[in-house]
């Protein structure tokens, strides 16, 4: 573990630990989602509203996990950060006003506006009837050339000697609450994509979507969130948060695929050659897995913070997208890591999907490398990804009576730390607390 451990994203920050006297006692520290409890409901019942269709039973398969209670982390991530960050960036002042100027494009009413005109889109969805319209089959004719949305008169953001402040420490952009609901959305279309690829038959402790509408409207129905979650993100206005967020499309699907490689386990004698052979597989299986742990969880998270952050008003050179991305990175590891030990430690009814789903869909998380690493037979389980009757058995024997478990907290626990650490350039307030919170509650979640 020597080269990804030391691989935890970093930010080059001193460390400033809080101090209390001996008389006093800390603070009551803000719990995250009580915190953002009136944002994170308006959130959920307009991104509804961004996912209707002219096809009702699009609408409802679209619909259909996001009227399941979820974590919400992601979107909680990036509306802490918001809240953290506001005021700091040095292009800050241009957002404010593009949020708060007709025309501007910043608005919230502005954010559902299309950039090509409505008949030319033929996108209907029945929420926004003003800003869409579905296919007219009459001749197409030109139109009059017309300004779709005014041009905003340039203006610099303002350079000040003195040290950045926060703007309000509950203020979020229009844009920023938009991106929480445009990434919450890219996370959702692919569990629906997953639970067709792992024929899962849980989620959320309800019925997945493949198994109540079918595999082919599962696969559709993603298709069309992703779709509706391009066209919002074209919409904020921003080219690099374009670029962070499309990327993470790439990224799910390398991860995916990452996920699907064999592991080398082949030996050959019991000599010091093979001793040393077989930690170097083991290794290898660790970086392939913890590369395909950032593509399909950690990088979402990573580069939604990282985009929120720049949706402030944050440019190259602004520390803050940097501890933005660290944090994700490292929480997001650490959340995945928590869900492999959850799969062998937790029933289903606990996980609202199936216990055990990783051994029998073939996969080798992070307790099975531990074990491993005790039990080298472990290693002819995992080459044929646990295939033959009764090997599913024995790879939870030897992880239970392995240290795995415990090792792979371990490892979810420096992950957490280092993301809290890096925030600690942070001016103070309630959501880098709530952070920090955050990076504690992933370690500590049973489900």
């Amino acid at each position: 573990m020597q080269r990804w451990s030391s691989s935890l994203a970093r930010v080059r920050a001193p460390h400033r630990p809080r101090h209390y006297s001996a008389q006093s006692t800390p603070p009551i520290r803000p719990d995250p989602f009580s915190l953002l409890a009136p944002q994170l409901i308006e959130l959920r019942q307009s991104l509804l509203s961004l996912l209707n269709s002219g096809h009702p039973r699009l609408s409802e398969i679209t619909r259909y996990y996001f009227l399941h209670p979820s974590k919400q982390i992601r979107p909680i991530i990036i509306l802490l950060f918001s809240r953290a960050t506001n005021g700091l960036g040095r292009n800050w002042e241009h957002k404010l006003w593009e949020a708060q100027t007709h025309g501007a494009g910043g608005r919230s009413e502005e954010l559902d506006s299309p950039l090509t005109r409505p008949d030319i889109l033929n996108d209907w969805n029945p929420s926004k009837d003003i800003h869409t319209s579905s296919f007219n089959s009459s001749i197409f004719s030109l139109r009059p050339l017309a300004s779709h949305r005014p041009s905003p008169p340039h203006r610099h953001a303002q350079s000040s000697a003195n040290e950045p402040k926060q703007y309000d420490p509950e203020y979020i952009l229009p844009t920023q609450t938009r991106l929480a609901q445009i990434v919450e959305m890219m996370h959702t279309a692919s569990l629906l994509h997953d639970d067709v690829i792992d024929e899962s038959a849980l989620r959320r402790g309800q019925p997945s979507a493949p198994a109540a509408f079918g595999k082919k409207l599962s696969i559709l129905g993603g298709n069309f969130v992703l779709g509706r979650a391009s066209a919002a993100l074209s919409r904020l206005g921003d080219a690099e948060v374009t670029d962070l967020i499309a990327s993470v499309l790439s990224n799910l699907v390398e991860g995916e695929i990452l996920q699907t490689k064999a592991v080398e386990t082949q030996h050959g004698s019991e000599s010091k050659k093979w001793q040393g052979d077989h930690l170097a597989r083991i290794q290898d299986a660790w970086n392939i897995y913890l590369q395909k742990t950032y593509l399909k969880t950690a990088s979402l998270m990573a580069k939604g913070a990282r985009a929120a952050v720049t949706l402030g008003g944050c440019k190259e050179g602004d520390i803050w997208r940097e501890i933005a991305y660290a944090y994700g990175r490292n929480l997001g590891i650490a959340f995945q890591l928590v869900d492999d030990i959850l799969d062998y430690d937790s029933a289903a009814a606990t996980l609202g999907k199936p216990g055990g789903a990783d051994l029998q869909l073939g996969l080798t998380t992070g307790p099975a490398l531990y074990a491993w690493e005790e039990y080298p037979n472990m290693g002819a389980l995992i080459s044929r990804k646990f295939e033959n009757p009764g090997d599913v058995e024995t790879a939870r024997e030897f992880v239970a009576r392995s240290s795995a478990l415990d090792r792979t907290r371990e490892l979810a626990q420096k992950y957490a730390d280092k993301a809290k650490e890096v925030l600690q350039q942070l001016p103070e307030s309630d959501a880098k607390v709530a952070l920090e919170v955050l990076a504690e509650r992933v370690i500590k979640r049973k489900s």
